[in-house]
This record gives structure tokens, C-alpha cells and sequence, in this order.
């Protein structure tokens, strides 16, 4: 089994007249530490496609199985438990501006039972940071770091509590070309060393020879993959 297997998946939006279908009999798999790239125009399905793999949003029809967990059909308290085991990137990385890099981080484990306080927590947001080159900026808030920086801190952050999947969308959308570089190849490397999965949404045409596999949708359907 696949980490991440959906088959036959058809989502809309709306209802009656105003239903828009967005996703159309999709079928994709993404295997154990293989990087997959989902490109495709505005409005193809594919951040939908996203937030249904990492269980934001409730399965209309079709079959989603991440991490061992069916998703149709799925109460929110299973959907929620799942999310837990999955390492979220966004364009706009979400940090907390009262919060250091490090106090950021170690919110990712704030439920995580092998963190009993927030020391723990703290001392492995640090060790995180370290391995994404920002050991030195533990105790900054973001306000003070560069926007590849402020990535950096949302790619530790996503990876502290040892997920068993990466989801990222745009993650190099708001960063200059190096920057936006460097920090796919970050999430690779570091994904690499323990094996875990990245499903990324981009439209970013320079990242795309870091993938193992680049998947093109349109229209809500997948029409290239390779």
C-alpha cells in the first residue's frame, strides 16, 4: 500500500445550480519517499486535490487512502487525528509574529505524547532549526527574518513532529528564485533522510527537476504524469 492512493475522486463546490465540479474521476498515487510535483493552470483542482489528501476538507465521492487511513466517509475526529501525522507547507508560511522561530516550531508538538513540556519541545524545535540552517536565528521573530528564512522556519516546523507525509503549496510562490531554490531543496534532502513522501503544488517552473515525478491536471483530471 501507498501512502497517499485515490481513485475514481469527484469533488464540487456548491450545490443545485451553482454546483462546480472540480475534481473529476482523479486517480493518483504517491509512494514512500517519492517526491511528487502536481502542476496545472489556475483552477485545475489541484490545491482541492491538496486539502482532501490532508484531510481539511470531507470526501464527496471516490476512494482517498493516506497513511493507511480510508478518508471516505471518515468522522472529523479520525480526519483530525490524521492531520496530526502530516507535515503542512503553505505559500504564505502561517507563523506566529508574538512567537520566536523556535517557540513556532515547537507548537508543531504541543499534542505530540512524546513531549511531555515545552522544554522538550523546545530543545527539538532547535535541533530542527539547526538542520535547516537556522540555528542562529532559534530566538527571532519572523518580523526579522527574510522571507527564505521565514520558509525555512514553516519547513521545520512541518517536518519537528516526524511526519509520515509532506504536503506544500507554492512554497516557493512569495521568494526570490535562490531562495525559492534552496528550500525545495531543503524539504528534499530532509524528506530524503527519513523516507517521507512530498506531495507539492507549484506553478514555479524552476523547482520542477527536483521531483521524482511531475503530475499535470487540468480541468480536474490528471493529463500528464511522468
Amino acid at each position: 500500500m501507498h501512502p497517499v492512493e485515490l481513485a475514481g475522486v469527484n469533488y464540487a463546490y456548491g450545490e443545485g445550480s451553482l454546483r462546480r465540479p472540480v475534481l473529476r474521476d482523479l486517480d493518483l498515487t504517491v509512494a514512500a519517499g517519492e517526491i511528487v510535483l502536481l502542476t496545472g493552470p489556475s483552477g485545475s483542482g489541484k490545491t482541492t486535490l491538496l486539502t482532501l489528501v490532508g484531510a481539511l476538507r470531507a470526501m464527496q465521492q471516490g476512494q482517498c487512502s493516506v497513511l493507511g487511513q480510508e478518508l471516505m466517509g471518515a468522522p472529523e475526529s479520525v480526519r483530525v487525528g490524521l492531520r496530526r501525522r502530516i507535515g503542512f507547507i503553505f505559500q504564505n508560511h502561517n507563523l506566529l509574529g508574538f512567537l520566536t522561530a523556535a517557540q513556532n516550531v515547537a507548537m508543531s508538538l504541543e499534542l505530540h505524547p512524546a513531549f511531555g513540556n515545552e522544554a522538550e519541545r523546545l530543545r527539538a524545535a532547535e535541533r530542527m532549526l539547526d538542520r535547516v540552517g537556522m540555528a542562529d536565528f532559534a530566538h527571532t521573530v519572523p518580523a526579522k527574518l527574510s522571507g527564505g528564512q521565514r520558509q525555512r522556519v514553516a519547513v521545520a516546523r512541518a517536518l519537528v513532529a516526524s511526519p509520515g507525509l509532506i504536503l506544500a503549496d507554492e512554497p516557493t510562490a512569495a521568494l526570490d528564485r535562490q531562495s525559492g531554490r534552496d528550500v525545495v531543496e531543503l524539504m528534499r534532502d530532509l524528506a530524503r533522510t527519513s523516507g517521507v513522501p512530498i506531495l507539492l503544488v507549484t506553478h514555479d517552473p524552476r523547482i520542477l527537476d527536483v521531483a521524482d515525478r511531475v503530475v499535470n491536471m487540468e480541468d480536474g483530471r490528471v493529463v500528464v504524469g511522468s
